[in-house]
C-alpha cells in the first residue's frame, strides 16, 4: 500500500485529489449511433450533458433501446470509460480490439474502474470531472463486433451473479477538455460505499 492509499480501497484510488492515480490513454467520440467510436486528439466534456458532438450527449437517455422504452429517463450514461488493461487482456487472446472500438469515450490505464463505488468522481486532466454512475451492460453488439468477445467481458460469478467487465458509465459534473496523456485523479464518495450496478 503506497502513501495516500487507504485500506480496502480499489487499486489506483486515493483519498484526496493531490496525486494522479491513472492516466488517459485514448479519447473517442462519434456523432452517430455507431458501435465503435473513432479516436480523437481531444474531446470536450460538457457539464450535465456528456461529450461534445457525441451521439449520447444530453440530459435524457440517448441509447436507442432506452429511448424506445422511455425517452424521459435521465441520462446516466453520458460518458463511457474502459480500462486499457481489459483491451490488453482480450488482445492477448487474439481479439484485436483498439481503443474506442468497444464504444468507450475514454480509455484509462492504472485504475480499477470496475472496483470503484457508485458516486466516485474522476478528474480527467485539469478541469473535467465525471461522476461514476454504474456498469455498462454488455450487449450482443460486442459479439457481432468480434465473435466470442462477449463471453470475455460478461460472465457469472460462483454465486451465479452476472459479472460485467465492459467498462463503466458516468455523468459530467464539471466540463473541460480531455486528451491522451492527461492524469486521472480518483476521489471516492463518503462511506458506506455502494458497489457499481448496471445502468
Amino acid at each position: 500500500m503506497t502513501d495516500g492509499k487507504a485500506a480496502g480501497m480499489p487499486a489506483g484510488t486515493s483519498t484526496g485529489a493531490s496525486t494522479a492515480d491513472g492516466v488517459v490513454r485514448a479519447v473517442s467520440s462519434s456523432g452517430k449511433h455507431t458501435f465503435s467510436k473513432p479516436g480523437r486528439d481531444r474531446i470536450r466534456l460538457l457539464a450535465g450533458l456528456g461529450v461534445e458532438g457525441d451521439a449520447h450527449l444530453g440530459t435524457t437517455v440517448k441509447h436507442c433501446s432506452r429511448v424506445a422504452r422511455d425517452p424521459s429517463q435521465p441520462n446516466l450514461r453520458q460518458v463511457h470509460l474502459i480500462h486499457a488493461e481489459l483491451l490488453a487482456e482480450v488482445n492477448q487472446e487474439g481479439y484485436d480490439v483498439a481503443p474506442g472500438q468497444l464504444g468507450e469515450n475514454v480509455t484509462t490505464e492504472g485504475i480499477d474502474l470496475l472496483g470503484l463505488p457508485t458516486g466516485t468522481v474522476l478528474r480527467l486532466g485539469e478541469e473535467a470531472e465525471v461522476e461514476v454512475t454504474g456498469l455498462r451492460n454488455p450487449c450482443t453488439q460486442i459479439e457481432n463486433f468480434r465473435t466470442g468477445l462477449l463471453a470475455r467481458v460478461v460472465g457469472r460469478a460462483e454465486d451465479g451473479s452476472i459479472v460485467r467487465r465492459a467498462g463503466i458509465m458516468g455523468i459530467v459534473r464539471t466540463g473541460g477538455e480531455v486528451a491522451p496523456g492527461d492524469p486521472i485523479v480518483v476521489t471516492l464518495p463518503p462511506p458506506p460505499h455502494r458497489p457499481l450496478e448496471r445502468v
